[in-house]
């Protein structure tokens, strides 16, 4: 009879476990030393190594001749416990026997010795199933056991457990296994089973099992049914992905606004009878990997990726700013919720979702104009959008002297940039120019000012009215100026009162304080002009 493979590799002895050294080391020090514990709790994912380790502590503790705290595996009690035969080592699963009669049959059973073994050990396995009466029948017991009698817990969500039952036991935190390890032991099996397994198969299974041990051996074992070499095409056939090739092309569609790639992207994902929500999952997780490479210098620690997929996903994400990314994570993470609402709209929603993330004038939100925002802040930074000042030729000198002594209206001319130009900008520049008597200055938006504003309307109602449609931003010094088109209010409120209110307000949101001043512009109107004409153009 077949066995699976991942119960034909699974581990005897606790150096075989891969990736949990911190917990079999401990274990093993307990077994040689005697000084076992009468309860253990192990937490941790599934497929990490749970239960095999609390099959192995069971032989160990019993194994007539142990080895450094390592069950021989060829004595009597070894071969017992290994075959399942042992009456004395007694595996329940929780999820299936969680009543509280399954745990007074236990409570009743440790009063007899143990017929054959040195110790009765129970493993339970999904501890956190049980119901409230069957823990509170088990607590006693728990505690205080008799000497011959040993408790192993095991479970997935130990949140779900009383603090009662957890403080009473020996706990070990189990850790996903890492990616590079999961491959080795991969490859190693499939050598031993006459496999073919390419290297980047090997690693794309690694990253599916998500840390796993065995969803790595049994994706193994399904990608193997077929009698040929398992490579990373046929992993993600298996398992209904659309492999991260085709993601990327759609990252780079919406990039450069393809939308026939697009449409044909998804009409081919629709005709190849793939899940809707599975390729949805995979842009996510794209998108979440070119959102860690915008924000770390060091994202190759946080990316379990091949150079060829960073060099692409470094590529792609170029093109993208961080508020930009941000705002299409939460449209893809709201499209998702939709899909599994309704798997009839499924490519429907996917469809417009991608269109709005090609364009941000199609949204109205705060997101979008943050995303448009950061567009025209590296536009400006690159040098693809310049603000100078212009003189009329025909000014008198008196009229020229007049003229000086007024704010200067910008001119802004637009130019298209370049890929070079992006990847070579220097830090973040200021995104406004205003004239005045002294020579253009360049102000940067202060981004909460209408929070600041709404803090003031509660702690004063007068000085709100005098603020309320105002500008605020930071100057080349890095203080506040507030901008005022209407005179009378400016002197109204231009007091040193407000002043350190608004500058306490503007610390609570950006955690900074600042020098605070108030400034009076003419033609406000036509200054919203132009940074409406600069916003239309992303």
């Amino acid at each position: 009879m077949h066995q699976a493979l991942y119960r034909k590799w699974r581990p005897r002895v606790f150096d075989d476990v891969y990736g949990q050294e911190h917990i079999t080391s401990v274990l093993k020090y307990e077994v040689e030393h005697a000084k076992l514990s009468h309860a253990y709790l192990f937490c941790g994912s599934r497929g990490v190594g749970k239960t095999t380790c609390a099959k192995i502590l069971a032989k160990a503790v019993n194994c007539e001749s142990p080895k450094n705290g390592e069950p021989c595996g060829v004595c009597p009690s070894c071969l017992a416990i290994e075959s399942g035969s042992a009456t004395d080592v007694l595996e329940m699963d929780a999820a299936s026997n969680n009543g509280v009669d399954n745990i007074r049959d236990i409570r009743d059973e440790v009063a007899f010795a143990p017929s054959l073994l040195k110790y009765r050990v129970y493993v339970v396995d999904e501890v956190h199933m049980l119901s409230t009466s069957a823990f509170n029948a088990l607590l006693k017991t728990l505690e205080e056991p008799p000497s011959y009698v040993i408790f192993i817990l095991a479970t997935t969500e130990q949140h779900k457990l009383p603090a009662t039952i957890v403080s009473r036991c020996q706990r070990f935190e189990f850790k996903r296994i890492s990616s590079e390890r999961l491959s080795a032991r991969i490859e190693l099996i499939a050598r031993e089973e006459g496999i073919k397994l390419t290297p980047d198969a090997s690693h794309l299974i690694a990253r599916l099992s998500q840390g796993g041990m065995r969803d790595a051996i049994s994706l193994l074992e399904l990608c193997s049914g077929g009698d040929q070499e398992i490579t990373a095409e046929l992993v993600n056939e298996t398992v209904g992905s659309t492999g991260r090739e085709r993601t990327a092309c759609v990252a780079s569609a919406v990039a450069h606004k393809d939308y026939d790639t697009i449409f044909d992207e998804i009409a081919e994902l629709v005709r190849s009878s793939k899940s809707m929500t599975v390729f949805w999952e995979d842009m996510l997780s794209f998108w979440r990997d070119m959102l860690i490479f915008k924000t770390t210098p060091e994202a190759a620690r946080y990316l379990d990726l091949t150079d060829s997929e960073t060099s692409a996903l470094s590529d792609i994400a170029s093109y993208f700013t961080r508020e930009t990314l941000l705002w299409h994570c939460r449209l893809l993470d709201d499209a998702l919720i939709k899909m599994n609402r309704s798997a009839s709209t499924a490519r429907m929603t996917a469809e417009l979702t991608l269109l709005r993330m090609c364009d941000e004038r199609l949204n109205s939100g705060n997101d979008s104009l943050l995303s448009r925002i950061s567009k025209l802040e590296e536009r400006l930074s690159s040098g693809a959008v310049e603000v100078i000042k212009v003189e009329s030729p025909a000014t008198s000198a008196p009229e020229k002297k007049k003229a000086e002594d007024k704010p200067r209206k910008p001119e802004v001319k637009v130019t298209q940039p370049t890929i070079e130009a992006k990847k070579e900008a220097p830090s973040p520049a200021p995104v406004a120019a205003v004239g005045n008597s002294g020579g253009k200055r360049v102000l940067r938006p202060l981004r909460c000012w209408a929070e600041v504003l709404d803090d003031l309307s509660v702690l004063d109602m007068v000085a709100w009215i005098d603020l309320n449609g105002t500008k605020a931003f930071y100057d080349e010094n890095d203080a506040c100026v507030v901008v005022f088109d209407n005179n009378f209010m400016l002197e109204r409120a231009n007091t040193p009162d407000i002043k350190n209110r608004i500058a306490e307000l503007i610390a609570q949101q950006t955690g900074k304080r600042v020098p605070v001043s108030f400034e009076f512009i003419e033609d406000k109107g036509e200054s919203d002009t132009v940074f409406d004409e600069l916003l239309d153009n992303f």
